[in-house]
């Protein structure tokens, strides 16, 4: 390659590095330094400092301590029904698992109120009474949210336990009790002070569930969508912003010192699962139960959709479908498709390029920045996001417009894809990059005809992640649509505050199929790049 094409090479790297810098400026930091200029101290402290607010604030930490440990504690033993014992179906258990991240958190919300509310399926069978709305409600909505994250992370790091360490404490005769204490707990520390933030970030943070479920029982996020929407009281707003900023930002640098001294990707030599009869008995009756109870919040959409007045009649009808359509859901089913799908390919194509840029070019200040300004957004709760995005943009043409949407669903959700595509980047042979120089082969064509047929299946994973994820949002929207480009999620609140659960639970079966339709096109692209590439 030439010193002119090289020249030329080094400059569009640089334009394009600048590009997305001044990119994430915008719809990063703009928006969040926007919402804190709106904070008036000294009147916040006046409204927020009194018991209530206290009490407001102890209520969130309640609840996302009490459903930090015990999602984390139901995740670590589903984890190891899948990696550590023998039960059969382990497969189908994974499947299961992962269902509640496929339907907004309120839906959760809504699914226990099916099941044992008033008039709920378990509470009317059994003649139960149980004082579902308050802390009892969000504890388990809020499990029901945040197990399939917890349980994704503590199942991926024992993936890559070194097994030859255990194989070597059974010929030595190390008890089990001590090879979890000294070898188990140690490795595992790290993963499960990640999934720990970001279990508590998550229920902190969230607002559907107690939107559902929360009744006179206040917590933070709760505080901040009232004060915002029913007072547009921006300054207090954004003080409760801040606030949610803190556990995210904590996890966010913790999530940054792990990821420079970490490595997990190598596995010296797969972990043997040995036959324990009791081991599987204990495991496949807790993991038993779980699953079930999953099962039977997600059913519950099922069955208010096609029965004709629950729980007094029960016969089976298509009415509330014809219903619903005729109330215009239509449209809204639309908003979220268009959202998601332009959300997944910008969003795809811009982590695309930038993490071309952060993994595969010289290591610069302006990379360093580059890579720092990608992760920042995990660090922004979805609600704080879009509070900023409503008074940043408020005055410009982009406000009220589906693009608006768009574009706060890609920050919202853009690191952990970012982070696909960069570790997926920084495993290709690094000599790619001389070779195409030596034979003088521009680096759009080193991306189209070498990079993008290497890195189909992550593209595809990423494009999931971004589709799923906008179909069942609610926070980071919250505050940004109008009438004409409301999304579907946001309506099975409105279907539920005005008692029409019939049709609130059809919404999230809408979503449920929709995503598991996403997720099977993705492992069907996922699985013919893994046969060509085996070719």
């Amino acid at each position: 390659m030439n010193v002119l094409t090289k020249k030329k090479t080094a400059n569009g790297v640089n334009v394009l590095k600048l590009f997305l810098i001044v990119f994430f400026c915008m719809t990063v930091l703009g928006p969040l330094f926007s919402m804190l200029g709106q904070i008036q101290w000294q009147t916040v402290a006046k409204e927020v400092f009194t018991s209530q607010f206290f009490e407001i604030a102890l209520n969130s930490l309640k609840v996302s301590c009490a459903t930090t440990i015990l999602s984390i504690l139901l995740a670590y033993i589903v984890a190891l029904a899948v990696n550590r014992s023998r039960l059969r179906g382990k497969r189908i258990i994974y499947i299961i698992a992962i269902l509640p991240m496929l339907v907004p958190s309120v839906s959760h919300g809504m699914g226990l109120i099916n099941l044992f509310g008033d008039n709920g399926l378990i509470t009317s069978f059994f003649g139960l009474s149980v004082h579902l709305h308050g802390f009892i409600g969000i504890l388990l909505g809020s499990l029901m949210y945040s197990f399939p994250v917890a349980f994704l992370m503590i199942s991926d790091a024992m993936k890559y336990a070194d097994g030859s360490m255990y194989e070597a404490a059974d010929i030595l005769g190390v008890p089990k009790i001590n090879q979890f204490f000294s070898m188990t707990l140690p490795y595992m520390r790290r993963p499960l002070i990640s999934a720990v933030f970001a279990v508590f970030t998550m229920v902190f943070t969230d607002y559907g569930v107690p939107l559902a479920v929360g009744g006179r029982y206040l917590t933070l996020p709760l505080y901040l969508y009232r004060e915002v929407i029913g007072l547009y009281d921006y300054s207090k707003g954004a003080f409760v912003g801040l606030l949610l900023l803190i556990p995210a930002l904590i996890a966010f640098l913790m999530d940054l010192r792990k990821n420079n001294e970490d490595n997990l990707n190598a596995v010296p030599k797969q972990y043997t699962v040995r036959k324990n009869l009791f081991r599987d008995a204990v495991l496949a009756v807790f993991t038993g139960f779980i699953m079930v109870f999953i099962l039977m919040v997600l059913l519950t959409f099922l069955i208010l959709t096609f029965v004709n007045s629950y729980p007094y009649d029960l016969t089976l009808t298509a009415k509330h479908i014809v219903t619903v359509f005729e109330r215009g859901v239509g449209d809204y089913i639309s908003n979220s498709f268009i959202i998601a799908f332009l959300a997944a390919v910008i969003g795809t194509i811009v982590g695309f390029v930038t993490a071309y840029l952060t993994a595969r070019t010289p290591y610069r200040f302006s990379t360093r920045m580059l890579h720092l300004f990608a992760l920042t957004s995990v660090a922004i709760p979805g609600i704080v996001l879009g509070l900023g995005y409503t008074i940043f943009f408020k005055t410009t043409f982009i406000y009220g417009t589906i693009m608006i949407l768009v574009f706060v669903n890609v920050i919202h959700f853009f690191a952990s894809p970012y982070l696909m595509m960069y570790n997926a980047m920084k495993k290709l042979n690094e000599n790619y990059e001389d070779v195409g120089r030596t034979l003088d082969i521009p680096m759009w064509a080193m991306i189209k005809d070498v990079f993008i047929p290497n890195l189909l299946d992550t593209i595809a994973e990423m494009f999931g992640y971004f589709f799923v994820n906008c179909m069942i949002t609610i926070s980071a929207v919250a505050f940004l649509y109008s009438s004409a480009t409301k999304p579907l999620a946001i309506m099975i609140n409105e279907y539920e505050s005005s008692m029409a659960f019939e049709a609130a639970a059809f919404v999230s079966l809408i979503i449920l199929i929709a995503n598991i339709i996403m997720k099977l096109l993705i492992g069907m692209v996922k699985k013919y790049c893994k046969a060509q590439y085996s070719r």
